[in-house]
């Protein structure tokens, strides 16, 4: 895959379609201004600073924002957050609606006619496949995106975090554990003395 986008990139280039500047600012805005990392960042905020966790429960648009997390595809953002008794996932069932200046750009699974079909009607073999096993007691409550409200999942910090910095605890959430389909990294995922 990598060989054949080179090639494309390449053809393009050369037939002068694309500019290789615009190109790479592009690719710059994704990789680092835009993506799970911003996320990630949300996340480790809310578990870190419990008035910052009110704030995103109250009104998360607001609060993304706080943190320079704002724009097209994030106007209006509405935090779901889990807990023991309630897992939640977000799905797009008419697109894929996604939330871009705190997730990126959805992963190919998300926008699948299978994905946004079966999330809602059998939303636990589909964790299941993305290795959720959730205990039968845990309710699974599904929230369809569109273009109005965007969500982002709130995941349970790991246990044993207790302490760390918000940077570190970043390193522990995944893309998939804001989109409800994964889980965080556990604690010792992150190796090393507690920083």
């Amino acid at each position: 895959m990598d060989l054949r986008v080179r090639a494309l990139e390449t053809l393009l280039v050369q037939k002068g379609y694309v500019d290789p500047a615009a190109l790479d600012a592009l690719i710059e805005t994704y990789e680092r201004r835009v993506g799970p990392r911003n996320g990630a960042r949300v996340v480790a905020r809310a578990w870190a600073d419990p008035a910052f966790r009110e704030r995103l429960r109250l009104d998360a648009t607001r609060a993304i924002a706080e943190l320079g997390y704002q724009g097209r595809q994030g106007e209006h953002m509405v935090v779901v957050e889990n807990t023991p008794d309630t897992h939640h996932m977000v799905v797009c069932t008419l697109c894929s609606c996604y939330p871009w200046p705190v997730l990126g750009l959805p992963p190919t699974w998300y926008k699948s006619a299978p994905y946004r079909a079966r999330a809602v009607r059998e939303p636990r073999a589909v964790l299941a496949e993305f290795g959720v096993v959730l205990p039968e007691a845990t309710r699974v409550r599904v929230w369809d995106s569109t273009a109005e409200v965007r969500y982002l999942v709130l995941p349970m910090r790991p246990e044993g975090t207790d302490g760390w910095s918000e940077e570190r605890l970043a390193g522990l959430v995944t893309r998939d554990s804001m989109i409800g389909t994964g889980l965080p990294r556990p604690a010792a995922a992150a190796g090393g003395p507690p920083a």
